[in-house]
């Protein structure tokens, strides 16, 4: 049996098993497995290099482990050590361990337009925003704010990608939320606004709002008011899919059914 997962904490949440698995079954590759791992930060490096050994050809990354995949590995691909962030491992029969990360040109293909000449603002600071933010300046976007809870996290990643560090939300093109808020499904509105420091009208000033938190098909918190004010969106289940798919491809060396994972994903 070759096995793959996905390495979090939490990562009970997580909707990669259903799709990956949805897609190992479309291509006939029936002695192949997903599953989740959860895993706290004391024991990742400890968890993860001994996975080898216990029948591993890969696993996805999630929070808060992609700045701790990155170094751990023994060979990273470009994208992972340009990124600083790694949400792809890969393991070799011998041990070895090589990261990648998929979540950047996940992100491109899941917008709905280039965000070449537009401004954008990145909430969070940890491996998704990393990815982000690299994935942006490379596509062109005219400007980056990076805004944080946490000021100088901020300020430390906006002076590696040549961004602008924000003490608060401001406006842009583009939204693209990377933190965790609206992972809980009791969040209400108000609590996300809240803690996203934003308003219900400010949302709505954006043209697009990306949310790389997923939940039901209704979408978080804030993907449901920005459409409520007509702004386009982009949900974390599309990113998800898009990165998971260029995971499973360089696993497996097949072209996946990114529809499939998308439905399975959903849940249908």
């Amino acid at each position: 049996m070759v096995r793959l997962g996905v390495l979090g904490w939490p990562v009970a949440h997580s909707r990669s098993p259903e799709m990956h698995n949805a897609a190992l079954s479309a291509l006939g590759l029936t002695d192949w497995t997903y599953q989740r791992l959860p895993v706290p930060p004391h024991l990742f490096e400890q968890t993860t290099r001994a996975l080898s050994g216990t029948g591993f050809r890969g696993a996805n990354v999630t929070i808060p482990h992609k700045q701790a995949a990155l170094a751990l590995a023994d060979s990273a691909s470009e994208t992972a050590s340009a990124i600083g962030a790694a949400n792809t491992l890969t393991f070799t029969a011998e041990g070895a361990i090589s990261a990648d990360n998929t979540d950047a040109p996940g992100l491109l293909a899941a917008l709905p337009c280039s965000p070449a000449g537009l401004s954008a603002l990145v909430l969070g600071a940890g491996g998704s925003s990393r990815a982000a933010v690299w994935a942006l300046r490379h596509a062109g976007a005219a400007s980056i704010a990076i805004a944080n809870r946490t000021h100088e996290r901020a300020e430390a990643l906006a002076r590696e990608f040549d961004a602008d560090a924000v003490r608060r939300p401001i406006r842009a093109d583009l939204l693209v939320n990377c933190t965790a808020v609206g992972l809980v499904r009791s969040a209400t509105e108000e609590q996300t606004l809240n803690q996203l420091g934003m308003t219900n009208d400010a949302v709505g000033r954006y043209s697009y709002v990306v949310d790389f938190v997923y939940r039901d098909a209704a979408g978080t918190p804030l993907l449901q008011i920005a459409r409520r004010h007509g702004v386009q969106t982009v949900d974390g289940l599309e990113i998800l899919v898009a990165q998971g798919a260029l995971s499973l491809e360089a696993w497996t060396g097949r072209q996946v059914p990114r529809e499939a994972m998308l439905a399975a994903a959903r849940g249908q």
